[in-house]
């Protein structure tokens, strides 16, 4: 049966990086045809429509799955979304890069729009800090809602600033998949958006089933609730980002490989966070506040090699040490407070230990 699972795995993945290599060339093609900035088109454009799964994901737990394993569920899923773009996607970024370059795929300097990279990360590290924030000092449902909504308007100032900020629009990109098949010698909106939706789809689709499975095995090996949900399904959901950030820096398309990131941490520290902080208990334990501070952390550091001008492909790769040592202090500390923690939570105890008005 292991078996069985580990290759539906494996055709979910093979199925994620065909679909995401049709996407990335229908969005890049989109964003020509719309005469969009890269920074528009990596920030906004991909960014949502990859996070599209680790999106649904929260939503679909709360809602379907019960008030107890559902809000357990989407509230790691939740926080650990960002926690894994700003560590291990953006680590994989530059690990790629060194790669690319040692091979001579690629120039060895990264080549990013400042501008594009500062704004996503000052407006995640504000968005994710309130909502972090939230967990500790909002006690009343209703400040808790007012909160929410704050977060959640955030991303449309976010949008505002995103277009008008708007450099060039980038270089044209290879000749569109679906013309190529059906050789018509044009990249007019009537066979871009159907190439985006067929990636779409065929992103969110091997998503879906590799979530499934990873779980079921996740399952059988014994990991924990915490471990599964702020680890293995966002590792699982964030692999669209992953591949189309790889595919662009390849290409020696920086600002539309991590403006994909950055552009989707902004989306995740916003959309979700405020469904997460409405609509569930928004109990954080100390793991995921962990976590939590750093992702912050490593946003925080990157912000201020783009505005030193250090950034490099090496000081990016580092984030990937951040992930390994947050994941190790994680499960390490799972083991020692022995499993599954309270319903209450972590934060709680320690800053209000008087059971707080409803």
């Amino acid at each position: 049966m292991m078996i069985f699972e580990l290759g539906i795995l494996f055709v979910s993945l093979v199925v994620i990086v065909a679909a995401a290599e049709l996407f990335t060339n229908g969005i890049e093609w989109l964003g020509q045809r719309l005469e969009l900035s890269e920074g528009v088109v990596g920030s906004v454009l991909a960014a949502v429509g990859t996070a599209l799964p680790e999106t649904l994901i929260p939503i679909v737990a709360v809602i379907f799955f019960g008030q107890r394993e559902g809000d357990e569920v989407g509230i790691g899923a939740i926080t650990g979304a960002p926690f894994m773009l700003s560590t291990l996607t953006l680590g994989l970024c530059g690990l790629a890069g060194m790669s690319f370059a040692k091979s001579g795929k690629r120039a060895a300097a990264i080549n990013y729009n400042e501008v594009v990279m500062s704004r996503d990360l000052k407006f995640f590290i504000v968005a994710y800090a309130i909502g972090l924030i939230t967990a500790a000092f909002a006690t009343h449902q209703t400040a808790k809602y007012i909160i929410a909504f704050l977060i959640l308007m955030i991303y449309p100032l976010y949008l505002y600033q995103t277009f008008q900020s708007s450099g060039e629009v980038g270089e044209e990109p290879e000749a569109l998949y679906i013309d190529r098949i059906l050789k018509k010698g044009s990249n007019k909106l009537r066979f871009i958006l159907p190439q985006v939706l067929l990636g779409l789809a065929g992103i969110v689709g091997g998503a879906y089933f590799f979530v499934e499975y990873i779980q079921d095995i996740a399952d059988a090996i014994g990991f924990p609730p915490l471990i599964l949900s702020l680890i293995v399904c966002p590792v699982a959901t964030e692999l669209p980002e992953k591949v189309n950030s790889i595919l662009w820096v390849r290409q020696g398309k920086d600002t539309l490989a991590l403006g994909n990131v950055t552009g989707a941490m902004v989306f995740q520290s916003c959309i979700p966070v405020a469904f997460g902080v409405a609509f569930t208990p928004w109990n954080l334990d100390m793991g995921i506040v962990m976590t939590g501070l750093v992702a912050i952390g490593s946003a925080s550091l990157l912000l201020l090699m783009v505005k030193t001008k250090k950034l490099s492909f090496n000081y990016l790769a580092c984030c990937a040490i951040f992930y390994v040592c947050a994941v190790t202090a994680l499960i390490t500390l799972d083991v020692h407070l022995g499993g599954p923690k309270p319903e209450t939570g972590v934060i709680h105890h320690e800053i209000s230990p008087q059971p707080s008005a409803q």
